[in-house]
């Protein structure tokens, strides 16, 4: 790949998905099963318009069948497919049309709610698409007009399956194989936010009318060992606040409860809908005009500008006996930044807490809210 992307100012290399190593190997298998030759790269038009030109490994002839593999190269992106082989094995089959199967290492959907049905092999819908139209080329290449049996597998994908969401999404024995633009973009937020709108479409797909979310591991701690609630019930959502928000609309959830940390959710106080520290770090400035507007004389108020975290922040207030009346106000702001998001769609509770403190705050609905989850 010779596609670049700069995040942060730093320019960071692309990397192509395994619906495009999948579709490579496809296409590479067909042609040399009805060529009866032998090819080491293959030129694949991606749906994001990118042309690859990719090495096929491992190649196999059995009978009349082919099988060949492509390497996933994530690019910059932490990605934990990045170096699995990606195989596809095309033979002829009696009916006609193109039939796309997952082998060994590719998972298999038990669950409602996502990109495939219920028993179907875990492979999704753009890289089906893929497979079928690049194999598709190489039978007009060649006048076949008959059928082909394509099977996908990724030797290693059980293994590297458990360090995914899959098990989590009802996506048993192997990885998925995904991709909408056929590129991997480093620290993609879009990556993100699609694999937390999956995660909500299953979950209303499964009946769930009510729904927790949590930024992150601090708020799924303290959500089972403070609240009483399993670990698998609330769903992270990291620095996706708004975005989440936006989905959990579009899907019509009744009731949302938002447990997070203050260094997070104090953010939503002054609207910061992605809390991201690259989108800015207003905490302090928030806490300390809360404070100031709750009494906190000023130079208190100077020592909070200059606190490094919500703890230090947290503590002048304890001291200063002002801790309960300005956390209500930034919890207030907190709600009514929240409730324009949602435009009145959906009731939201809060409840946000410290490592060190505790429960510092929560919405006199919060208590009712969870309850909901109590009794799942």
């Amino acid at each position: 790949m010779d596609s670049y992307v700069v995040k942060d100012g730093k320019k960071l290399r692309c990397g192509y998905t395994t619906g495009s190593c999948a579709a490579a190997a496809a296409k590479a298998a067909a042609w040399m099963l009805f060529s009866g030759k032998f090819l080491e790269t293959i030129s694949l038009l991606t749906p994001g318009g990118f042309r690859l030109n990719l090495h096929i490994m491992k190649i196999n002839r059995d009978g009349d069948s082919v099988s060949c593999a492509v390497k996933k190269d994530s690019g910059d992106d932490p990605d934990i497919t990045n170096g699995a082989l990606i195989f596809a094995s095309v033979s002829r089959q009696n009916e006609p049309g193109i039939c796309i199967e997952g082998g060994k290492g590719v998972g298999r959907v038990t669950k409602p709610g996502l990109d495939q049905p219920e028993g179907a092999a875990a492979i999704n819908s753009v890289p089906r698409q893929m497979i079928r139209e690049n194999v598709e080329e190489i039978c007009r290449m060649f006048d076949y007009h008959g059928g082909l049996t394509v099977v996908i597998s990724v030797p290693d994908g059980e293994e590297l399956a458990k360090k995914t969401f899959n098990p989590r999404l009802g996506i048993i024995g192997g990885i998925s194989i995904l991709g909408t633009s056929g590129i991997v973009e480093p620290m993609s937020d879009k990556a993100l936010i699609e694999t937390i709108r999956l995660e909500l479409q299953q979950r209303k797909s499964n009946g769930c009318e009510n729904i927790i979310l949590t930024p992150g591991n601090y708020g799924v701690n303290y959500i089972q060992n403070e609240l009483g609630v399993d670990s698998d019930i609330p769903v992270m959502v990291s620095n996706f606040i708004g975005e989440t928000l936006d989905i959990c609309s579009e899907l019509a959830f009744q009731h949302i409860l938002l447990v997070g940390h203050i260094g997070k959710l104090v953010k939503i106080a002054g609207n910061m809908m992605n809390t991201h520290s690259r989108y800015g770090d207003c905490r302090m400035e928030i806490i300390a005009s809360h404070a100031a507007a709750s009494g906190l004389s000023s130079e208190k108020t100077a020592e909070i500008l200059e606190c490094a975290t919500c703890d230090e922040a947290l503590r002048i207030l304890y001291e200063n006996d002002l801790a309960a009346i300005t956390l209500t106000r930034i919890m207030d702001r907190i709600c009514e930044n929240l409730q324009h998001r949602l435009q009145g769609n959906i009731e939201i509770g809060v409840i946000m807490f410290s490592n060190k403190y505790g429960c510092l705050c929560e919405t006199e609905n919060a208590g009712r809210i969870l309850h909901f989850f109590k009794e799942v």
